[in-house]
Formats: C-alpha cells, sequence, structure tokens
C-alpha cells in the first residue's frame, strides 16, 4: 500500500487484514533491548546478539520508511554501557563503523537520512570521523523519506546537563539572556534539535522502564513494553505497537 505526505491522517497498516485504520505517529523511538539475553538464550556470545539485532534494525527502518513515519530514533548505546565488558563494547562499536560505512554509501538510494545523537568525543577517531560524514551526506540529502537518529554515548540527563551549560556559556558570553529561556529555547541547545518529540515510544525485552533515554523529548510521548526480544522484533510488532498508540486518548493535561 502507497502512503502520501499527509502523516495527521489515518492508515490502514500492511498486514493487519486492511479492516481499520490507524494513526501513524510522525516520530517513534525504539529501545533496542534483549540482544544479550536472545544470544544468551541460544548458547551464542552476547556479540552474536548484537549482530542479529542490527538485521532487526535494517528491516525497522525500512518499514517505517514504507509506512510513512518521518523520524525513528533508537537507543544503541547509552554513557552507562561502557562499563560491559570490554568485548562486548568492541563488538558494539564494530557494528557501528559496519552500520556507519554502509549508511553514507547508501543514503540515497534508501531514502533513509542518518544522525548520530550523542557525545561522539568519547568514539574512536575512526569513528568520529565516519559520524561527521554521515552527517554531511544527510545534511544534502533531498530525497530522504525518514530520519533515522542512532543514539550513541547518549543519556537524557548529560544530554540535558549539556544543554545547560551551553546556554550558560552562551549567557556570559553576551549571545543569550536567562530572561529569555523557555521550554522552545531549551530545546535548541538538546542534541534533538529540530527534531519533534517522539509520538511512541516502544521497549521491547520485557523491561518497564526508559533507562535514561530521551527524558526531556518523553513528557508526553505514548510508552508501549513487550517481552519480545529485540531481535525477535518484526514488523507485526511494531503493527502492534502501532495499534495500541492508535486507541489511546492524547489530552497533554486538557480535560476530555
Amino acid at each position: 500500500m502507497a502512503f502520501g505526505k499527509n502523516r495527521k491522517s489515518a492508515r490502514a497498516l500492511p498486514g493487519t487484514g486492511g479492516g481499520g485504520e490507524v494513526k501513524i505517529p510522525r516520530h517513534i523511538a525504539i529501545i533496542m533491548d534483549g540482544n544479550g539475553r536472545w544470544a544468551k538464550k541460544r548458547g551464542l556470545p552476547r556479540s552474536a546478539g548484537h549482530s542479529a539485532g542490527a538485521e532487526t534494525f535494517r528491516k525497522i527502518v525500512r518499514y517505517c520508511r514504507d509506512i510513512g513515519v518521518e523520524h525513528l530514533t533508537v537507543y544503541v548505546f547509552s554513557t552507562e554501557n561502557w562499563k560491559r565488558d570490554s568485548e562486548e563494547v568492541g563488538a558494539i562499536m564494530t557494528l557501528l563503523e559496519k552500520y556507519l560505512i554502509e549508511a553514507i554509501q547508501t543514503m540515497e538510494e534508501e531514502g533513509a537520512s542518518l544522525y548520530v545523537m550523542g557525545d561522539i568525543s568519547r568514539l574512536s577517531p575512526r569513528l568520529q570521523e565516519l559520524s561527521h560524514e554521515a552527517l554531511g551526506v544527510a545534511a544534502h540529502l533531498t530525497n530522504a523519506r525518514i530520519k533515522v537518529n542512532v543514539c550513541f554515548n547518549y543519556g537524557g540527563r548529560d544530554e540535558i546537563v549539556r544543554a545547560a551549560r551551553r546556554f550558560a556559556e552562551d549567557c556570559r558570553s553576551g549571545r543569550a539572556e536567562p530572561e529569555a529561556l523557555d521550554e522552545s529555547l531549551f530545546s535548541d541547545y538538546l542534541y534533538s534539535k529540530g527534531i519533534p518529540d517522539p509520538e511512541l515510544i516502544i521497549r521491547p525485552g520485557g523491561e518497564l522502564r526508559i533507562s535514561n533515554f530521551l527524558l526531556w523529548q518523553s513528557a508526553y510521548s505514548e510508552l508501549y513494553f513487550t517481552d519480545v526480544l529485540w531481535p525477535d522484533f518484526t514488523p507485526r510488532e511494531l503493527d502492534k505497537a502501532i495499534l495500541s498508540y492508535s486507541g489511546r486518548d492524547r489530552r497533554f493535561g486538557s480535560a476530555k
């Protein structure tokens, strides 16, 4: 089924029988959880779970693009994940390098731009270089149907602290006035500047928390949790999350 540009209208989801129409979120965010447990259940090293999760990520990006989602933000590696075993961290870094190279080469063909959100200063020079190169390619992409934000070395609290420091520095240098600060201005100091807040945040893997993910941006996001581990997360599972979202009454604090 083809999807037009008007994201506010209701649409039918492929694979749901075509019997009803649902609201497609403009922005979906996903905490990609469960890779390690998926591998452990199969007697495999955790790195195998991350490889399987990367393949799932590719499928979900394409599916979101095809059904009309404009923004997809995924939580790949948090500021706390450096505490993990060095071998596992190394495997994740290798996957990031592989994906960045692939994205740089295929963004235009896929119609999907890629941005790395987070503090990349701790990454290797090679990964920093690729992140900047991907950003350059994405900035000049004219046919992007979906913008993909990869949160890497990212933490919600860290993002807010960094934004506050940047605003304070602008005030000290005379580029900003403290009295001018409001929610809109503060949002411009975040990694997510210019990106709409996610309407739907999905967490596979069975955990019932957001784990320091998009703390500012998720103020009114709808949350969806599932026990399905990320490598097993299919487009049909995404349909279930979107159907759940579509049936919710979003009042943003107002009375019905």
